[in-house]
């Protein structure tokens, strides 16, 4: 059966790598997985974070724009990201790390069915943890992180999307994803992947006005799982009879995957579980510490890294 299991990454905009991984690395006690480049423009940074070895779905991704302006907040956009944490304990450890290291953040209140503390990344991208309903055996905690065990960043949860045509977008969800609704009414509704898990929820908000305008802390695009390439040609050939535009599928070397957006303008990427992933070509211990090419870029390294401002964390 072709299916979808829930979130594979999520790919953001920030302005400035240095920051972001002070932020994610530091502060949040994520795992640096990988520092490569945008395959589409390899003169700008792509780097990802996750739990050790970079589990499909634990895995935060962001694009750095130096030139990128502000956020112009509106709708037809993901507009917030849930991180899941082990229980409400964690909660007041965070809430302690931010006092701590001068992170604001709002009070402790439900989102999407479970209690959550609000924050926003240096960019101004907005999160929540959350209480996760229950663990899941595939997280692999980081014994190098910076956040003991217990209170560690399990993986991503729910992920919020804002936008005018809320029946447009449930049919996608639906009728294409095969997500059920799980909660809701007129104005907020919550989705699983009826194959998936909890870790997979989409919350979608109805929100009148202009679209948002991209800039730093946007969130580019929500990938979701599918199992192997053939799972992702179906879903190629489904989504195109829906009457979306396919990019095709795309070979990203650590995964393939295809992109298309839904009638509200909001991107998805449909990425295989199948394949090398994060962490399958280099040492567990050098990841995310030098500049990781695919294959097909590697004969242009030497340009690709005079092109690139060097950052303080790769060697």
């Amino acid at each position: 059966m072709n299916s979808v299991f829930g979130h594979h990454h999520i790919s953001m905009m920030t302005k400035d790598a240095e920051e972001n991984n002070r932020f994610y690395n530091e502060v949040l006690g994520l795992r640096r997985l990988k520092v490569t480049v945008n395959q589409d423009d390899p003169s700008m940074y792509h780097i990802f974070f996750g739990d050790k070895k970079g589990t499909p779905g634990t895995e935060l991704t962001f694009f750095e724009m130096p030139n990128i302006g502000q956020t112009h907040k509106g709708t037809n956009a993901i507009t917030k990201i849930g991180l899941l944490v082990k229980d409400e304990a964690a909660l007041s450890y965070w809430q302690q790390r931010f006092d701590e290291y001068g992170v604001e953040y709002g009070s402790i209140k439900q989102f999407a069915g479970r209690r959550g503390l609000p924050f926003a990344d240096p960019d101004g991208l907005h999160l929540v943890l959350q209480v996760a309903d229950q663990v899941d055996g595939n997280y692999l905690p980081w014994e190098d992180s910076a956040v003991p065990l217990e209170h560690q960043i399990i993986s991503m949860g729910t992920v919020e999307l804002t936008a005018k045509r809320l029946d447009k977008l449930e049919k996608t969800l639906i009728e294409l994803f095969d997500y059920e609704k799980v909660a809701g009414g007129d104005n907020q509704r919550l989705y699983r992947p009826k194959n998936g898990s909890h870790e997979g929820e989409i919350l979608t908000v109805y929100k009148d006005g202009p679209r948002e305008k991209q800039g730093r802390g946007s969130v580019h695009h929500l990938a979701i799982n599918v199992r192997n390439d053939d799972e992702l040609e179906f879903w190629h050939e489904r989504v195109t009879k829906r009457g979306f535009r396919s990019t095709g599928v795309i070979d990203r070397h650590f995964f393939k995957s295809m992109y298309f957006r839904e009638s509200n303008g909001i991107m998805f990427e449909i990425a295989t579980l199948d394949g090398p992933g994060m962490t399958e070509d280099e040492a567990n211990k050098s990841l995310g510490n030098h500049l990781d090419l695919p294959p097909f870029l590697e004969e242009k390294r030497i340009q690709i890294e005079e092109d690139l401002i060097k950052l303080s964390f790769i060697e």
